[in-house]
């Protein structure tokens, strides 16, 4: 376990953004990790928990408190069941089930940071869900100082949401346990059309599991959302916003503001999401609002890939970035009267 004091937490985020934390620990175990946090909730002492880093926006004035890296490390696929342990890099884990040629998460491949932060924010993209696959999930609960066992049904998934995100100081994860499924070498059937027309079939279709992985990673890398450190674009947390849910109501009211504001023939993106609600594209928003790819002259702007994305440019703060989502925030809901929220997790700061 490595230990230091007054670290920079920049280089452990995908924004490089933040000040120092006090106090700098990685572990490696199960055990450290739970030491330090026992430790940590014993003195007192604000705790910091970094997995991959794509999905943090710490303050320049850093964490004042015991940050932890959690760097373990476990891989065990039995049959068609798979257990990763919270630090496992979440990209190389789909491309080892894809190898062994099981389907179900081949879909979320490209996306960054650890196995760990996957139950948290119900983490999706191309069709998929963790929580399609997951059955269960081992963490420590700071309040009973155990370490627990919760299946999918407590997790209390929903979009971009979880039990663990309703309540983040509780539990601490440690691994997670999937089921997928062997279809002979197949994906999952597709549900997202995009990655259907990119490989020349129809939604519900299968395809080689390993087409299916590269496709989506293809897609990702032409919106910027593949790390890579010469490319700008990806020194970002991918989707800054996530897709806003609205009652009939709000998006009856949405729709009028689209019709006054684009003309109407302009049908804004809708998707069912659960009885009397309405999911529509933050994406989509922010490009209408005026806020285009690329949109900016300081040191943080929209990628010139994807709108949904907030990036440094090389030489940013985090002040620097909050002032450009702000001005996202409050142009969206000006137009169209829809309050975008921000899915990446803030520490000392807020929009």
């Amino acid at each position: 376990m490595q230990e230091l004091h007054d670290a920079p937490l920049a280089p452990l985020t995908t924004f490089r953004l933040g000040g120092p934390a006090t106090r700098l620990v990685t572990a490696t175990t199960d055990a450290e990790v739970i030491d330090v946090v026992r430790e940590a909730d014993d003195a007192g002492t604000p705790l910091l928990l970094i997995g991959g880093g794509s999905n943090l926006v710490i303050g320049d004035k850093g964490f004042a408190g015991t940050a932890l890296v959690i760097a373990t490390k476990g891989f065990a696929l039995d049959g068609t069941r798979l257990e990763l342990a919270a630090g496992e890099v979440w990209t190389d884990a789909v491309a080892r089930t894809v190898e062994a040629g099981l389907a179900g998460i081949e879909c979320l491949a490209g996306i960054p940071g650890s196995a760990g932060a996957t139950p948290i924010q119900n983490v999706g993209a191309y069709g998929q869900e963790v929580s399609s696959t997951i059955t269960e999930v081992i963490a420590y609960d700071r309040e009973t100082g155990e370490t627990v066992t919760l299946t999918t049904p407590e997790c209390g998934f929903s979009y971009r949401h979880s039990r663990f995100k309703a309540d983040p100081d509780r539990y601490i994860v440690l691994r997670v346990r999937f089921e997928l499924e062997d279809a002979d070498g197949l994906s999952a059937p597709l549900k997202y059309a995009e990655t259907a027309r990119a490989l020349g079939v129809e939604p519900g279709d299968r395809v080689p599991l390993e087409a299916a992985r590269e496709t989506v990673l293809k897609l990702r890398s032409g919106k910027g959302m593949v790390l890579d450190p010469e490319d700008h674009d990806t020194w970002s947390a991918g989707s800054f916003f996530t897709n806003p849910i609205l009652t009939d109501d709000e998006f009856a009211a949405f729709h009028a503001r689209v019709r006054d504001r684009l003309g109407d023939g302009v049908e804004p993106p809708a998707y069912p999401a659960g009885e009397g609600h309405t999911k529509t594209s933050a994406a989509w928003l922010i490009d209408k609002a005026g806020f285009t790819k690329g949109y900016g002259t300081g040191p943080a702007r929209i990628s010139t890939k994807h709108t949904l994305a907030l990036t440094n440019r090389g030489e940013a703060t985090t002040e620097d970035l909050l002032a450009l989502a702000r001005e996202v925030v409050a142009g969206v809901r000006d137009v169209f009267g829809v309050t975008l929220v921000n899915e990446p997790v803030t520490v000392g700061v807020s929009l």
